[in-house]
């Protein structure tokens, strides 16, 4: 593994997911193939009960690639991101993500695809797509089953970021900690309390009675949205300066089509 470490602690049970590609824990393709890999291994792994995600350093994720967003490349990255969700939902292992630093775009879909956020205070999540002229395909599904289409539209058309007690406050973030040293220690309580007197199995289906909803209108809108992002809006000028301006570290000079 080039860009993710994985351990397993609690005799097995747990699975913790380390991004650590050395710098921004960027979810560029290498990454996501290395997160593919894993995820077929845990299909077969009866006795697990929890997978964790984490960042190395003081950052949980800068987001997806931005220069696999290009238009001759946006396609197969986003299919390929689109592959994280799917099979995260389909193993139905329950999932949480503990939270420092900059938690940006695509790195913030997957920590709040997870069934559990806890966060330390150095926590700022967001999903500035818009500002580069683009959008999110899975926040704008998950944050709204999750915190409700007003807070929801308001991320997502803004790309502004918010803290970890506004997270709390908006039911997202499961609970905060002073500093990712505490962050890990509360971790570990949870996992041994709440996580660890449950069956495996059991706890598999219960992800799947709690996103029975979710699941289904994941599975029904996220390929609908990824067409509208390949086929429409990449096919815009302003998706595309918005890309190439950030790339060419420049303020993007909008067309508005």
């Amino acid at each position: 593994m080039e860009k993710i470490r994985v351990n397993y602690s609690h005799g097995g049970s747990v699975a913790q997911i380390i991004l650590d590609d050395g710098k921004g824990n960027i979810l560029d393709s290498i990454m996501m193939n290395e997160l593919m890999d894993i995820f077929g291994k845990f299909k077969d792994m009866n006795e697990l009960k929890l997978i964790t995600f984490e960042g190395a350093g003081k950052h949980f994720s800068f987001g997806a690639s931005v220069e696999e967003h290009q238009k001759n490349m946006a396609g197969a990255m986003i299919s390929s991101f689109h592959l994280l969700f799917t099979s995260l939902k389909d193993m139905a292992i329950p999932t949480l993500a503990k939270i420092s630093g900059q938690c940006l775009g695509g790195g913030m879909e997957l920590a709040i695809m997870c069934n559990f956020l806890l966060a330390d205070k150095t926590a700022k999540l967001s999903q500035p797509e818009i500002i580069l002229g683009v959008f999110p395909p899975p926040a704008s599904i998950i944050l709204a089953e999750k915190i409700g289409l007003a807070r929801a539209e308001e991320l997502i058309l803004t790309g502004r970021a918010i803290t970890a007690d506004e997270g709390k406050a908006s039911g997202l973030i499961m609970d905060i900690f002073n500093d990712k040293t505490e962050l890990e220690a509360g971790v570990n309580t949870f996992i041994e309390q709440q996580i660890l007197p449950k069956s495996a199995s059991s706890l598999r289906f219960a992800v799947k009675a709690a996103r029975v909803k979710f699941n289904h209108i994941l599975t029904n809108f996220l390929p609908v949205l990824e067409q509208l992002y390949v086929n429409e809006l990449m096919n815009t000028k302003d998706a595309n300066e918005g890309i190439n301006s950030f790339l060419e570290k420049r303020k993007p000079v909008w067309k508005n089509n």
